[in-house]
């Protein structure tokens, strides 16, 4: 049976109490079930500060609710992206990363605005990944010359092998030989979607802690990006995002529109996440990649 480690975890923590960082929690486990996934996979739970421990467990939830564009087909129980026009400049910002050949056999792809990230692993070929399945790019392997044309133009990397592109919700993760030289990145696109936290509204209202708990790719941040907007513009609520690998709030300075009103603070690792306490007069906090 497969764990899931702290590292999987986001979390969103509302109205500190005796310890601002670690009130009691509401954990919602937002996975969907079915193996090797179970409650006692999650091993580090019990560890949880919490005298009481209610998990709610959303079974239901749809997958494409969880941040995969496709859920715009029904927005009316899902949510879709602000702004279309925005977000196919973003996403064109991703595409420009590939070289030529990639990039023009990706835009003619039927599912381009589904797309969910570009896999390019040294003397492979490129893969593109959708909804529907994969897609090779091309039919030649990447070479270490179409790696240094992708990594040229992103920011750079950080400790956690991890990059963004300024503005922008995407991520690009470097893999990395024993020498240290990238072999490796998975381009991850990343949306704000407008309405994915709905079905959460009543929690937020009720100002619970929450922790969002669920393997990667389900949309854990981009329903803690929603939260922390709607927290912050629908209920005018103090709220500071304390962003540890930038990936609530976009990489650069500038935090992205998807945030709304709340507030950034940028961290190098998890150690220093206490800062947001310490420094900032705050009601709410919103945390990523608490495990790290």
């Amino acid at each position: 049976m497969n764990s899931i480690t702290p590292s999987s975890c986001n979390t969103l923590l509302f109205k500190s109490s005796t310890n601002p960082l670690f009130p009691p929690l509401k954990p919602m486990f937002l996975f969907p079930p079915k193996p090797p996934l179970s409650l006692s996979s999650f091993v580090f739970l019990p560890k949880l500060p919490s005298p009481k421990f209610h998990p709610r467990i959303l079974a239901g939830y749809p997958r494409n609710f969880l941040g995969i564009v496709s859920c715009c087909q029904n927005p009316q129980n899902s949510g879709c992206p602000a702004s279309d026009d925005e977000s196919q400049l973003e996403l064109d910002r991703l595409v420009s990363l590939l070289p030529e050949e990639m990039r023009c056999r990706l835009r003619q792809h039927p599912e381009l605005d589904k797309l969910m990230e570009v896999v390019m692993d040294l003397g492979r070929n490129p893969i593109a990944r959708f909804p529907s399945g994969d897609f090779e790019l091309s039919d030649c392997p990447i070479t270490f010359q179409d790696l240094e044309f992708a990594t040229s133009q992103v920011g750079d990397f950080a400790v956690d092998n991890r990059a963004g592109i300024s503005r922008t919700l995407h991520r690009i993760s470097a893999v990395r030989n024993r020498k240290n030289a990238i072999i490796g990145l998975t381009c991850r696109v990343g949306r704000a979607i407008t309405g994915s936290a709905d079905l959460l509204r009543d929690l937020v209202k009720d100002g619970a802690s929450l922790l969002l708990i669920g393997p990667p790719g389900v949309g854990k941040t981009t329903i803690i990006r929603e939260v922390a907007r709607m927290l912050a513009d629908d209920y005018q609520k103090r709220v500071m995002i304390v962003d540890t690998s930038n990936e609530i709030g976009g990489d650069g300075d500038i935090p992205h529109a998807g945030i709304g009103s709340a507030r950034r603070m940028q961290v190098p690792n998890a150690d220093m996440q206490h800062m947001a306490v310490h420094k900032e007069v705050i009601g709410l906090i919103a945390i990523c990649d608490i495990g790290i």
